[in-house]
Parts: structure tokens; sequence; C-alpha cells
């Protein structure tokens, strides 16, 4: 009788990373590849398991042992989207828990000494979808003939990788260990392995090898060249090379489920992995769940759908507008709505443009006077009962609750509905002028009349607008709205001809001291309040501009020596300390945050949290809670 040794997740943790314990089981074969076992055409269960597979606790985190089978119907409105498989899945070197530490996943262990070198050690046994061993030949290929090579990576190696210029050390001591090691700390190196759109710093070596120059017979790559229709090599490599699009239903993989439609327009369908690496207590290889169908429809038709029981698993696309829909078709559906947390650090923020093109108006932004003013003219208390029921937390934007840098003083930070201390400081600063509607003057005698300009994607956005209309009115401004196409507010953010605009607030409102805070600091042209700061960071100068106020050049110090530090303690309170200039200076103003998240659950799926964050990152939305376990209770 055939065992193998399984490792279940205890409770403690060591090093940030969880302690494992060792017991024997035997693997149970799956009905779903049993018929292709027995033909001989796929090993038996035993050996397609690494020696060492991940074997989840369920009981610890109050789950139930389940049952293979099925199908799982879900939706998106892009057919680019069925890249959410591989975000939904989160297979990752190390990835987020339920209390959104990083531990070990594909990974067997794990050694970091002081964020400076990372031992990698695989699990012997571990191979690739299509059954090819999974080595350190993987990473090596990546490394040497992918990330450094100039036709592939004109850019050289993802920049995450680079510590004050500097690449790191990387060696493979033998078939199933990998280390990485560089003179000075690099602590968003985990992190990023960890993230919903993880780097793949390893590629299925033996499947691009015939595409590859350094690799391939000469008149076999030019033969695949030709049918393929491209000129290069480097084309048809990358073409072949995509991990996180999730297109090739060729291209191996480690995901829990691995595409099998090639071509696909408008449905998808995705097939468990035979080779995945983790197994319950019972010896059941996950995932649970046999096939996932995923339907490419129209944005206005997804909670219609919902509605009429066409899905076993939903929250993309469905905002909490659609709460009331969805809970009437509850019945005749044969589903429930369960209302999650929001991960965003704000679900409605205003970015006043301090890199604005207009010399006056970007003065008078930037003094965080004006700044403070608009935000204690918000009436938030009546926007979250009119767009959330009361639902949703109101305040400024900061961190959230869950985040060890949370202090409620932040969010109370100049977010009380105030007007009069608002008007007070508008007076403050000279704009005591009005004309005889009673709007507010510049000192140059235009009227302070703000464009705020919209994607126009969420109705709620423009609700909220049009309660901010009427409350700044009381403070003698005049909001003017503008709803644009996505693209195109962010083309004219970047390019300073935005006055104001709005969108939602930091990703990942739940940092850690491991968290990189390049969204904080003024490195990012995505953060619309600093768009030209952002360019001129991530052009290393060539574009863009500097930071040139003093809260903002803080940020971007403390940015600097976080990534420097040596220890958990020093980054944390660097984190602190850039937090909390946020909330001082309101580069950002914040109207509410963790607004209900709607998500859409089978009666018949099992293993769902009925309360949980839906959140990009950390979390890779319904990633962090483990999909391979949900299971259909027939």
């Amino acid at each position: 009788m055939f065992k193998r040794l399984f490792l279940s997740m205890a409770v403690g943790a060591t090093a940030g990373f969880t302690a494992l314990t060792a017991h024997a089981v035997e693997p149970q074969e799956s009905a779903y590849w049993r018929s292709a076992v027995e033909a001989g055409t796929l090993p038996p269960v035993a050996e397609r398991l690494p020696t060492v597979p991940l074997v989840p606790d369920l009981e610890l985190h109050g789950r139930e042992l389940g049952t293979p089978g099925g199908t799982l119907r879900t939706m998106v409105t892009r057919a680019k989207d069925v890249r959410q498989m591989v975000v939904y899945g989160y297979a990752r070197l190390v990835g987020y828990n339920a209390r959104y530490e990083i531990v070990p996943d594909i990974l067997e262990s794990l050694e970091n000494s002081d964020d400076r070198k990372f031992v990698m050690r695989l699990r012997p046994g571990h191979k690739w979808s299509d059954g090819h061993p999974f080595t350190s030949e993987d990473f090596r290929y990546w490394w040497e003939d992918v990330a450094n090579n100039e036709l592939l990576s004109p850019s050289g190696p993802i920049d995450f990788l680079r510590v004050e210029g500097e690449l790191p050390t990387v060696t493979y001591p033998d078939a199933y260990t990998v280390i990485y090691e560089w003179e000075k700390p690099n602590p968003q190196f985990l992190q990023e392995l960890a993230e919903a759109r993880p780097p793949f710093i390893y590629r299925p070596s033996h499947f691009l090898k015939p595409f590859h120059a350094n690799y391939a017979d000469e008149e076999t790559l030019s033969d695949a060249l030709y049918e393929a229709r491209v000129r290069s090599w480097a084309a048809l490599h990358n073409r072949s090379d995509n991990m996180y699009k999730f297109d090739n239903p060729e291209l191996p993989t480690l995901q829990p489920w691995m595409s099998v439609t090639k071509d696909g327009k408008s449905r998808f369908l995705f097939a468990r992995n035979p080779y995945y690496h983790r197994v319950d207590p019972n010896g059941v290889q996950l995932p649970y769940i046999d096939v996932v169908e995923m339907q490419v429809v129209a944005p206005g038709l997804v909670a219609a759908k919902a509605n009429a029981g066409e899905v076993d698993l939903q929250a993309r696309g469905l905002g909490f507008k659609d709460t009331a829909i969805l809970k009437k078709g509850e019945n005749s559906g044969k589903y429930s709505t369960l209302l999650w947390g929001n991960g965003t650090a704000s679900q409605i923020a205003i970015y006043p443009n301090l890199n604005y093109n207009d010399d006056l108006w970007r003065e008078t932004m930037r003094d965080v006077r004006f700044r403070r003013a608009l935000s204690l003219g918000i009436n938030r208390k009546i926007i979250n009962k009119g767009l959330y029921f009361g639902l949703a937390s109101e305040g400024a934007m900061t961190v959230l609750p869950t985040s060890p840098f949370f202090r409620e003083e932040n969010r109370a930070a100049w977010a009380s509905y105030d007007i009069e201390q608002a008007n007070a400081l508008l007076d403050d600063m000279g704009l005591t002028e009005r004309d005889k509607d009673g709007t507010r003057l510049l000192p140059d005698g235009r009227p302070m009349w703000i464009v705020v300009e919209t994607a126009g994607e969420r109705q709620e956005v423009e609700s909220a607008l049009q309660i901010i209309i009427d409350n700044w009115k009381d403070l003698g401004i005049k909001l003017l709205m503008r709803p644009l196409e996505r693209d195109i507010l962010r083309n004219r953010v970047y390019s300073g001809e935005t006055m104001a605009a709005v969108w939602f607030g930091w990703d990942n409102g739940l940092p850690r001291s491991f968290t990189s805070p390049s969204y904080v600091a003024p490195w990012q042209q995505e953060f619309f309040a600093w768009p030209k700061w952002g360019q001129y960071h991530q052009s290393s100068g060539d574009a863009g501009e500097p930071p040139d106020m003093a809260p903002a050049v803080r940020l971007n110090d403390l940015g600097h020596k976080w990534a420097k530090a040596y220890s958990a303690v020093e980054r944390a309170v660097i984190w602190q300390e850039m937090v909390d200039i946020h909330a001082e200076n309101v580069f950002a103003i914040g109207v509410l945050n963790n607004a209900p998240q709607p998500v859409v659950v089978s009666n018949r799926l099992r293993n769902v949290p009925e309360k949980a964050i839906w959140a990009w990152s950390p979390g890779a939305h319904f990633g962090v809670h483990r999909v391979d376990e949900f299971f259909f209770d027939e």
C-alpha cells in the first residue's frame, strides 16, 4: 500500500512562516482522472504528487472536508480576464494565509536571512501540469535565458529585484534549491512573490526551450517561426510564454486549474490540474472542483445573470448597488448574497491634482488648508446612508483597522462635517472675495469652480458627487462633474490637464511592515494627487518633476529609508509615519471605506467564508480564501 508523507498546517508559526507537522495518508484518485489512469495515459495520483504535498488543516480554519467533482460557473466582462484564474487559483511560491501572513505554498520551505538571502526549497517530485518535473532548472532558465536576455527582456530583470540598482546573485545548489542573495536587504521580495499578479521568477523550461535560440535546432525553429507567422524567435517565445495571461492551453502551469479552451471567445473551461501540489487531510487531491466555466458577458448583465442563478460564485462586476436585485433573486436562483468587507483604503476618494498645469490653481490646491477645508465640507453620513444604507465606514483615507498602522485619529482627521471650520480655513487663506452668486474668487478674480473628473463607470461616484456639489456650495465653491472614459481620464491626469479626479483609495488598505510603501511615497503616477512626481520616480528622472513640497519630500525620503532598513520594527515605524503624514496633509480626500462587496454563492457551494475581505492586494480577491478548498455538496 503506497503512502505519502503529507504536511498539515499547524497553529504555530516560526519566523513568520507556518509550522508543519507530518503524517502518512494514502492518496485518493479523483473520479475525474480515473479513466485516464486506467487507460494508462496518466500516472496514478500517488505518482503525480510531490514527495511532501501541502496539506491545509481545514478543521483548524473551520472548513469541511470536501468531495471532489462538479463545474463551477462564474463570469467576466472581457475575454482577456481569463487571467483571473491565475488570481483566484493563487498558487504562489509564497502566499498570504487567512491572517495575511506570508507563508510557503509551492515552496516546501524558505529560509530568510535578514531580507538579504532567501533560500527557497522546492518540493521534490512536484511536476508541471503536463507531468514534467518542476525543478531549479526552471528558475535558472528564467533568470539567465529570459530575464537577462536582451531580446526577451529589453529592460532587464523586474525592478523589484534591484536593490539600489544592484541585481541579486542567483544560485542553484541542487535540483530543488534556489538561492537569491543581495548585499543589502530586499524587504519587498517576498511580498511581490505573494501578489495577485505574481512576477513568475520561473518558467516551464522544457516547454519553452524549443522556442529559444540558445537551445532550439535552427531549422526546427525556422519552421516554427514560419508556421506561427512571426519574424523572430523572441516574438514566438513571448507569444508562447504568457504565465499570467493564461491564454495558452499548451503552456504548462502550477495553478489548481489549467486552461483547456483554445481560441475561446465567450466561454472558457479550466480543468483540474492532475499534478497540483495540495491535498486534503484525507488524501484527496485538491482542487475539489473539477472544472471552472468562465463566461464572458457584457458588464451590465453580470447582476442580471447572477439574479437568474447562472453563476455559482461571483463578485467581480458586482457593486453594492446590485444588492437589492441580488437579494430578490436568491430563492429562485438558489444562491445566497454575502456582504464581504472591502480591502481598498477608500471606496470613493477625490484627488486634487498637485501637479495641475494652472499655476494659481496649483498653488491653491497645494495649500493644506484648502484640502482640509474641502474634506471638512463633505457630509459623509448622508452619502453613507444614501448609497450604502449606513453600512460603510465614514472617514478620511487611511489604512483599514486590520492593518497594524491604523489609528482612529487618522480616520477622523479633517473628516467631520464642519462647514464653519471649513469656511474659516478658506477665509484664513485670504479667499474672502465672492461674486454675486456667493462663489469665492481666486486672487486673479476667477470663480472657484472645481472640475472633478470621473471614469464614468460607477453610479455611486456620480451620486456621491451630487451630494458634495450641494455641500461645497456652503463653502462658496462650485463643483463641476465631468465623466470621461477611463483611459482618457488617466491620460489627462498624468499630463496635468485634470484639476481633480475621483478614484478608489489605495488598493492595499491592509499594509504590514513588509509591504512596500511605494504607493504612499510620491513614486507612482497612478496616485492621482501627484502624477508628475510619480513619473519622475518611475522614469529615474527622465520625465515628470521631482517632489517640491516638504511633506512629499519627507515621504520620498522615508520610502528610501524603508528600502534600506534591516528590521521589521524599523520598517513599521517608517510605515506609521508615512500613514500619519497622509492623514495630516489630506493628499486624497477620502469619503467612505469598507463599503460592502456583494458575493453571490450557490447554495450548493461549501467552504466559502461568510465574512471576508475582497481585496486585490493583499489577497488576490478570492485567492487568499482558497477556492481550491471550495466544493459542491450534492
